[in-house]
Parts: C-alpha cells; sequence; structure tokens
C-alpha cells in the first residue's frame, strides 16, 4: 500500500503565551510534539511569517510550520511554504482543534470543510481543500464557541487531548510509509477508546 509522501504539516494555533494552554492551540501542540520526537528545532522565519523546523520522519524529510499569524489568517503562511518548497496540497497535513469531538477523540482525514473552524476556513481559501487534517478533539462549548476555544481545557481534559496528540503522532509514520486507509484504521481504532471509558 502506498505512502503517502506529506512534505509539509501545519499545525493552527495562536501566537503568545497568554493563548499557549488554550484549547485553540492544539494544533500547536501536536507540532511540539513531533518536533520533540523527531528532533526538530523551529525558528521564526519572517519570510514565511511562521515557526519552521524540518524532521525526518523514517526515510522522508518533511517540514513543520507553526503560522505566527493568529488562527484565522492561517493559509497566508501555509501557502507561502507550500510555495517556496513546491508542496503540493495533498502533500499537506494540517492539525487543529475539533469542536465537534470530545477530549480524546482524534480523527484523520482527507479533504472536506473547515466545520466552523476559521484556521482551517482560512487554509481553505488560500490552498483548496485537498489537504489532510488531524482534527483534534477539545470538547462542545457551554459557553460561546470563541470562549471554549480561547480557554485553558481541564486537567483532566488536557490530559485526554495531549494522549490523543501522542496517538496521532504515533501514526504519522503509517501515513507516510503505508497510506492513508491504514493510518486511519490504526488512528480511529485508539482513539475511540477514550470517550468510550
Amino acid at each position: 500500500m502506498a505512502g503517502v509522501p506529506l512534505k509539509l504539516i501545519v499545525g493552527l494555533g495562536n501566537p503568545g503565551e497568554a493563548y499557549a494552554r488554550t484549547r485553540h492551540n492544539a494544533g500547536f501542540w501536536f507540532i511540539d510534539e513531533l518536533a520533540r520526537r523527531h528532533g526538530g528545532v523551529l525558528r521564526l522565519e519572517s519570510r514565511h511569517q511562521g515557526e519552521l523546523g524540518r524532521v525526518r520522519i523514517g526515510e522522508h524529510e518533511v517540514w513543520l510550520l507553526k503560522p505566527m499569524t493568529y488562527m484565522n489568517r492561517s493559509g497566508g503562511p501555509t501557502r507561502s511554504v507550500a510555495s517556496f518548497y513546491k508542496v503540493p496540497v495533498e502533500e499537506i497535513l494540517v492539525a487543529h482543534d475539533e469542536l465537534d469531538f470530545p477530549p480524546g477523540v482524534v480523527k484523520l482525514k482527507q479533504g472536506g470543510g473547515a466545520a466552523g473552524n476559521n484556521g482551517v476556513k482560512d487554509v481553505i481559501a488560500t490552498m483548496g481543500d485537498a489537504f489532510w487534517r488531524i482534527r483534534i478533539g477539545v470538547g462542545k462549548p457551554a459557553a460561546t464557541g470563541i470562549e471554549h476555544v480561547l480557554s485553558r481545557p481541564a486537567a483532566e481534559e488536557e490530559r485526554l487531548i495531549r494522549e490523543c496528540i501522542a496517538d496521532a503522532a504515533d501514526v504519522v509514520p503509517t501515513l507516510l510509509e503505508q497510506g492513508g486507509q491504514r493510518a486511519m484504521n490504526r488512528l480511529h481504532t485508539r482513539a475511540a477508546r477514550p470517550a468510550e471509558s
């Protein structure tokens, strides 16, 4: 089974210490986890308006990007890096927070709409919708969505979110080597467990 030749993994979030521990920054947490595992160092690249680093995952060289433009302008840095390194949209993976899933659930998919996520919406507007997504559950809000995603999760919720980020990081090599269906099967089987317990 052919792998997906990812060249760029983008994590969505907001820059600055005030947002660092908020639900909306789950995509940044995912990039940090990949960088930690694979020895990557992200540096601010002003021309791309983001923090950028390169890692080797198995036999694959992959760029990691955290846009520094705030969530609803994530498309510009994504397009800038993709254009500079000639990365087609089908070889991009975007990780983001997902209100429709409870903490502890994470899913992988390719294509589709933004499901209300303004960062994903902006990437679609600039790149088209054919990129891969890691959708990290942060739970449905009791208050408005923006208040929810810009707040820090409770300790147990944060534990579940970080566990599912680790699960997602586990399957990136599977996606690269064995393809989307195998990676989805692995991830979705594992991601279902916290919600059922």
